[in-house]
């Protein structure tokens, strides 16, 4: 029975802890956007350049 006048306490003590900790974050703009950031790297922003449809030489140097 003594253990609980130090379990309630602390655990009281830990749940505004934790809650303090969260609306610290979500007011600071931690949760705006999760979902952004992972698509962003899905999408190409560069355009690729477009392929020759003549075929390329070889690269060989002549001096030889």
């Amino acid at each position: 029975m003594e253990s609980l006048y130090l379990l309630v306490p602390l655990s009281v003590f830990i749940v505004i802890l934790a809650a303090w900790v969260f609306f610290g974050a979500a007011d600071s703009g931690q949760f705006d956007d999760l979902d952004g950031p992972g698509m962003r790297i899905l999408l190409d922003d560069e355009e690729l350049p477009a392929v020759s449809e003549t075929p390329q030489t070889s690269l060989r140097n002549d001096n030889e």
